[in-house]
């Protein structure tokens, strides 16, 4: 679907960009992380067209951004971080000022601006002055307007800044929706949102790619052990030996007793499963399972890590 290939982008002497590639599959929903300065504005500039690109490509479809930018522009949806709203609009007159801007034919557009009002769940406003609006508000119809023309792609750029609590959940589910038809590139410095919404993580640091997977594989990459936590109905002193002593465990943490209740975290070499031994083991004393789960890394230890090793890599150099 997005090709981006060597993108590197200068900004009179100082590199904005540093040799960027990477893909975007179809229907996939991609999360862009980095500390301010990293080159995430930059690259979100490119890849919508508002920028041109010292070297390298972008291409959506086979279509290269360069070449034929009206074609690409047409087949992308941008919600920038301050959507660009014409404040003494209505909601209604902005988005049918919107359709005309993309060119969509006259008899189509009070249809579309009535299925767009409904996707984003703002018909009930759509009457109103956009400046009377509140920020949740503002920023759905900021997502109106990227959607007007049906683009293949949608990129949005800190789509939950500045909204309360449901105002974020509401627009996550809106975005995990309109997966199922596009293609979704976000950025955002709410690392539980990308953990939550997106298929695979981009972390750009100092213009480079520092990391790029799923945040599961990103996971298993910054950590060189596993971690299972197992919470056993016993109070045995026999618990821990046993746990030692399956095989593949190479540590055994006593965490909590309470009520004749005991917890452990269990260390293993990365990428061994020992869920089915620790089963039979605890099954055959006789000591029920109340809970057992991997602890894995959250995205903001991966982030940390990440970025606190390309960091130390710079320094070296």
């Amino acid at each position: 679907m997005i090709e981006i290939k060597r993108l590197t982008k200068y900004y009179g002497d100082k590199m904005a960009l540093n040799n960027v590639s990477f893909d975007v599959k179809d229907h996939e929903l991609l999360g862009l992380l980095g500390p301010n300065g990293a080159g995430k504005s930059t690259l979100m500039n490119i890849l919508t067209g508002y920028l041109s690109s010292t070297s390298g490509t972008v291409s959506v479809n086979g279509h290269d951004i360069l070449e034929d930018p009206t074609t690409v522009k047409s087949m992308i949806g941008y919600l920038p971080e301050n959507p660009p709203l014409y404040q003494d609009m209505t909601v209604r007159e902005f988005l049918v000022f919107v359709c005309e801007l993309k060119k969509v034919p006259r008899e189509f557009r009070e249809k579309i601006v009535a299925e767009v009002l409904s996707l984003v769940k703002i018909y009930d406003v759509a009457g109103r002055v956009i400046r009377n609006l509140s920020k949740g508000y503002k920023q759905r119809v900021g997502m109106a307007q990227a959607l007007i023309g049906n683009p293949e792609v949608l990129i949005f750029d800190e789509p939950t800044i500045g909204l309360d609590p449901k105002q974020i959940i509401e627009v996550r589910n809106l975005i995990r929706t309109l997966k199922k038809n596009h293609t979704i590139i976000i950025s955002s410095h709410v690392l539980a949102e990308i953990q939550s919404m997106c298929d695979r993580v981009v972390i750009i640091y100092e213009g480079k790619i520092a990391a790029i997977n799923t945040p599961l594989a990103l996971s298993g990459m910054m950590s060189a052990s596993s971690r299972l936590m197992i919470t056993v109905d016993s109070s045995s002193e026999r618990v821990s030996d046993v746990l030692r002593g399956i095989s593949g465990v190479t540590r055994v943490s006593r965490i909590r007793e309470e009520n004749d209740v005991l917890q452990f975290e269990l260390f293993t070499d990365r990428g061994t499963d020992i869920r089915r031994e620790v089963f039979s083991a605890m099954a055959g004393n006789g000591w029920p399972i109340i809970e057992m789960r991997v602890n894995e890394l959250s995205l903001e230890d991966i982030y940390l890590g990440v970025t606190d090793t390309a960091a130390r890599k710079g320094e070296a150099k």
